[in-house]
C-alpha cells in the first residue's frame, strides 16, 4: 500500500518527528485544553450564575452539538472544496470571538442563558468544521500507514487536556468566575491558530468537479458509510453511545453541584479522572489491537467498560463519589480504544476525495444524537431527577456496544483497507 506524506512519517522517532503534525498536534493541545475549559463553564456559567434549571442545561448541552444534525452532511461537501489549513485556522478565530461575548455580556450586567444557546450554538457550528477537517487533513501530513499512532497520540491530547483541563477550569472558575475563564479559553483558541498557521504543508485547492451539486456530492458521501456494512455497524453502535453519554454528561454537572454538594474545583477533578482513563486507553490501543486483533478490539473496548458509569449515580457521597470517578475512568479508557480503532480503520478505508464527505456523515450520524440526548437527559432530569436520568442514560450506554458485536468485524482481526464498493463496482 503506497503511502501520502510517508517521507515525513517515516523519520525515525514517529509522526512527532513530522513538522506539520507537530504543529497539529500543539494546535490540538490549546484547542482541546481550551474545550475543556468552556465545558465546564458554560454549563456553570448557566447552574451558578443564571441559576438554570435541569431542562435548561440539558438543553445548553444540546445546543452545543445540534450543529451536526443542521450542518453536519453539507459540512462535508463544503470542507472537500476547501483547504483543510483554511478551515482549521478560520475556525479556531471564530470560536475564540464567540467566547469572548460571554465576559463582555457578564460584564455589562446583560448576560442572559439565550446568549449562552447562541453561543454554545456557534461553537458548535465551528467545530464541526474544524473536527471534519482535521481528520481529513491527518492522512494527508502523515500517511496512511502511520494513522494509528497518529490519532493515538492526537487521543493522548485529549485525554492529558481532560485530566488538567477540568481541574485547570475548576480551579480558574473558583479564581476568577465562570465567565473570565471562557476569556482565558478564547486566548487558547487563537493561539491554537498561530500553530495551525505555522505548518508548512500546502495543500492544492480541490478542483471543481464538473456538474458537481451539493445534493448529489452529500447522497455520495451517505451512500459510502451506508453501503458498507462494517461502516454502517460503527455508526450505530457509536450513535446510541453518544446518545446516552450526552444524556449523562448533561446531568452529570447538574448532579455533582446540586444533589452532592461538590465545588467546581472538585467537580474539575471528577471531570479529569476522565482523562487519566483516556490517557491510558491512548497509550494501550495500540498492544490491545495487536493482541485482540481490531475488529474484537472495537466491541470489546465499549462493552467491557461502559457498565462502569453505572458506579457514579450510586454514590451517596464521601469516598463513593471518587469510586464512581473511578468508574468514569475506566468507561473513558474504553471510549479512546474504540475511537483510535474505528477513526484510523475510517479514515485508512477512505479515498482522498472522499475524506471530507465521509468525516461529515459519520459525525452527522454519531454525534447527530448529542443534542438529542442531551435534552433527553434534561427532559428525564426535570421529571425524575438527575440521578434517575443517570442511571438511564448508563444502562443505555451499556448496551451501546451491540451493533458492532452483531457484526462480520467481531472476529475480524485485521480490518480491510479498501471499500469493497470502490474495489469491486456492479456489473451490468
Amino acid at each position: 500500500m503506497t503511502t501520502e506524506g510517508g517521507d515525513a512519517a517515516a523519520v525515525p522517532g514517529g509522526v512527532l518527528r513530522n513538522h506539520d503534525f507537530r504543529f497539529l498536534f500543539y494546535s490540538t493541545s490549546l484547542s482541546q485544553l481550551g474545550q475543556q475549559v468552556s465545558g465546564l463553564a458554560l454549563p456553570l456559567v448557566a447552574v451558578v450564575t443564571l441559576t438554570a434549571n435541569e431542562f435548561e442545561v440539558g438543553l445548553l448541552s444540546a445546543m452545543s452539538t445540534v450543529a451536526f444534525l443542521l450542518i453536519g452532511l453539507p459540512a462535508g461537501v463544503w470542507v472537500d472544496r476547501l483547504r483543510y489549513r483554511h478551515v482549521l485556522v478560520s475556525s479556531d478565530l471564530i470560536r475564540a470571538a464567540v467566547l469572548l461575548t460571554v465576559p463582555l455580556a457578564w460584564w455589562l450586567g446583560i448576560l442572559t442563558v439565550w446568549q449562552l444557546y447562541v453561543v454554545a450554538l456557534l461553537i458548535g457550528v465551528f467545530s464541526v468544521f474544524f473536527d471534519v477537517a482535521y481528520q481529513s487533513y491527518l492522512p494527508r501530513l502523515i500517511g496512511r500507514d502511520h494513522l494509528v499512532e497518529g490519532n493515538a497520540k492526537l487521543e493522548t491530547v485529549h485525554s492529558v487536556a481532560q485530566l488538567g483541563g477540568p481541574v485547570a477550569a475548576g480551579q480558574l472558575i473558583a479564581w476568577l468566575t465562570a465567565p473570565v475563564a471562557l476569556a482565558l479559553d478564547a486566548i487558547a483558541m487563537g493561539l491554537s491558530a498561530l500553530f495551525v498557521g505555522r505548518m508548512r504543508h500546502r495543500q492544492p485547492k480541490p478542483e471543481p468537479v464538473p456538474g458537481s451539486q451539493l445534493g448529489t456530492d452529500i447522497a455520495e458521501g451517505l451512500r459510502f458509510v451506508l453501503g458498507n456494512p462494517l461502516l454502517r455497524a460503527i455508526a450505530g453502535a457509536t450513535a446510541l453511545f453518544n446518545l446516552a453519554f450526552a444524556a449523562y454528561m448533561a446531568m452529570l454537572v447538574f448532579f455533582l453541584p446540586r444533589e452532592l454538594g461538590l465545588g467546581a474545583h472538585q467537580i474539575g477533578i471528577v471531570f479529569s479522572v476522565l482523562g487519566i482513563g483516556g490517557l491510558a486507553g491512548a497509550l494501550a490501543t495500540r498492544r490491545l489491537t495487536l493482541w485482540l486483533g481490531e475488529g474484537p478490539a472495537i466491541w470489546l473496548s465499549m462493552a467491557v467498560t461502559a457498565p462502569f458509569a453505572l458506579l457514579l449515580p450510586a454514590a451517596g457521597g464521601g469516598l463513593s463519589v471518587w469510586l464512581g470517578a473511578a468508574g468514569l475512568g475506566v468507561a473513558s479508557f474504553g471510549t479512546v480504544v474504540y475511537n483510535v480503532t474505528q477513526v484510523s480503520f475510517r479514515q485508512r478505508l477512505t479515498p482522498d476525495r472522499l475524506l471530507g464527505r465521509m468525516n461529515a456523515t459519520m459525525r452527522f450520524l454519531v454525534w447527530g444524537t448529542q443534542p438529542v440526548g442531551a435534552l433527553l437527559g434534561g427532559v428525564l432530569g426535570q421529571l425524575y431527577g438527575a440521578e434517575a436520568a443517570l442511571w438511564i442514560a448508563a444502562a443505555a450506554a451499556c448496551v451501546a456496544f451491540l451493533p458492532v458485536a452483531l457484526s462480520p468485524l467481531r472476529r475480524m482481526r485485521k480490518l480491510p483497507d479498501e471499500h469493497p464498493a470502490l474495489t469491486n463496482p456492479p456489473v451490468g
